[in-house]
C-alpha cells in the first residue's frame, strides 16, 4: 500500500468569489453538471474510511474549492473526529486547506492551528494587483479580507504559504510582488502559471501570460531569491524547491515536476473521484467513493489511460539537454498535436531561458543551502 493523498471538494465549484482566472469554474462548465453539490459527511465518512484502509506510512487530505471553507467550520470539527475514529497505527495523517481567505475569522483561524492545518493562502501581491482579478461577487476587491486572514494567521501560529497566480500583469510585476511579500514577512510562496480556459486559443484573455514574460519572470524572480539567499534570507518559492531537489537527485513533490501524471484523487461534491484537479472532467471519472476502493480506481482503466496519456516524451525533449530538469512541466500547460497526443509544453521557451540563464547560480543556491561540493551524482 502507499502513502495516499486525497483532494477533496467539499464545497464542489461553489466561491464567494469571482477571480477572472478561475480554471475550477471553467472545468466545472465543462461537466454535465457543474456543481456536484455539499460533500456529506456521510460520504466524507466514507472517503476518510476508505483512504486509511489504503494507505501506508502517510495518508494526506488536502481541501480545495471551489472554496473549501463553504462547508462550514463545523464540518472540519467532524472530520478531524472522522479521522481519529479511523485512525490506524503507523499511519500519519496530515491536513491541508487552500483558502481564499474571505470567510476566516478568529474561530476559523484557531480551529486550523489547533489542529495543524497546513493553509494555503491565495494572494496576488499589493492590493492594486491583487484585486485585479481577485474580486468578490459584487465585483469589488478582496485584498483587505485576504489580509485580515494572514494577520489572524500570525496572530494564531497557523503554519501557512502564500499562493500568487501569475499573469502576464503579475509576471511584469514580480519586483514589487516580491518586495510586498518581503515587507509583510513571507517567507513560503507559491507561485502557480495561470490557466487559459479549455478548449481555447491561447492569449485570449486578459490576463494571458506569455511564454517570454513568464521567462522573464522566472529569471527576475530567481534573481530577487538568489540575493536574498546570499545575505542569509532563506525564503522558500515551491518550483525552486523542487527543481533543487532535482538537482540532488530526489524526487521532486510537486506532480508537474515528476515528467508524467500520477493519480491523485481528487474527490467531488456527490463523491466522484478523478485522478487530477485539472481533469475532474466526465470522462476521468474513475469511480464514486462507498462503491470502488481506491486500489480499483488507481487499477482501472480511467486510471491508467490518464497516466499513460501523460507519459509520451517528445523528440525535441528526448534531445534537449535540459529534459532532466524540465521533464516537459506540465501536462495541461503541453500543446496538443492533431492526433490528441500531447506535445512540448507551451512553457518550453521559458524553462529553457530560464535555465540556460541561472542553471550555474541554481546550482550555487544548492551548495549554499546544503554546504555541499557539487548538487550532482546523487550524494547526499
Amino acid at each position: 500500500m502507499p502513502a495516499v493523498n486525497v483532494l477533496i471538494k467539499p464545497a464542489s465549484s461553489a466561491c464567494n468569489m469571482a477571480c477572472a482566472y478561475c480554471f475550477y469554474r471553467d472545468v466545472a462548465e465543462h461537466r454535465e453538471h457543474a456543481f456536484e453539490g455539499m460533500l456529506s459527511l456521510e460520504r466524507m465518512e466514507q472517503v476518510i474510511a476508505a483512504a486509511m484502509e489504503y494507505a501506508e506510512g502517510i495518508c494526506s487530505f488536502a481541501f480545495q474549492g471551489g472554496e473549501p471553507t463553504l462547508a462550514g467550520l463545523e464540518f472540519y470539527r467532524s472530520v478531524v473526529e472522522l479521522q481519529k475514529k479511523y485512525a490506524r497505527p503507523g499511519v500519519r495523517i496530515h491536513n491541508a486547506i487552500q483558502t481564499n481567505g474571505y470567510c476566516i475569522d478568529e474561530a476559523w483561524a484557531a480551529f486550523l492551528a489547533e489542529n495543524h492545518f497546513l493553509v494555503g493562502l491565495s494572494l496576488d501581491g499589493p492590493a492594486e494587483l491583487h484585486n485585479l482579478n481577485r474580486k468578490d461577487r459584487a465585483g469589488k476587491g478582496t485584498f483587505n479580507r485576504v489580509m485580515h486572514a494572514a494577520k489572524l494567521f500570525d496572530r494564531y501560529h497557523v503554519e501557512y504559504n502564500i499562493l500568487c497566480v501569475v499573469t502576464g500583469k503579475n509576471a511584469r510585476s514580480i519586483g514589487q510582488i516580491y518586495h510586498f511579500y518581503q515587507k509583510q514577512g513571507f517567507h513560503w510562496l507559491q507561485f502557480i502559471p495561470c490557466l487559459e480556459p479549455l478548449d481555447s486559443q491561447r492569449g485570449g484573455e486578459k490576463y494571458h501570460l506569455s511564454c517570454r514574460e513568464y521567462g522573464d519572470f522566472l529569471i527576475r524572480l530567481f534573481d530577487l531569491w538568489f540575493d536574498d539567499l546570499q545575505k542569509g534570507d532563506y525564503v522558500s518559492i515551491r518550483h525552486l524547491d523542487n527543481w533543487m531537489s532535482i538537482l540532488l537527485g530526489e524526487r521532486p513533490e510537486v506532480c508537474s515536476m515528476t515528467g508524467c501524471c500520477s493519480v491523485q484523487f481528487v474527490v467531488e461534491g456527490d463523491g466522484g473521484v478523478y485522478p487530477c484537479d485539472f481533469y475532474v472532467l466526465d470522462q476521468w471519472r474513475m469511480g464514486t467513493v462507498g462503491e470502488q476502493s481506491f486500489a480499483q480506481m488507481q487499477q482501472g482503466e480511467v486510471a491508467q489511460a490518464f497516466i499513460q496519456a501523460s507519459l509520451r516524451v517528445p523528440e525535441e525533449c528526448r534531445k534537449c539537454s535540459l529534459y532532466g530538469i524540465c521533464r516537459n512541466g506540465c501536462r495541461r500547460d503541453r500543446l496538443a498535436l492533431e492526433n490528441g497526443r500531447l506535445d512540448r509544453n507551451f512553457y518550453c521557451e521559458a524553462y529553457r531561458a530560464f535555465f540556460t540563464a541561472r542553471g550555474r547560480q541554481l546550482e550555487q543556491a544548492v551548495r549554499l543551502i546544503l554546504g555541499r561540493r557539487s548538487p550532482y551524482g546523487g550524494t547526499k
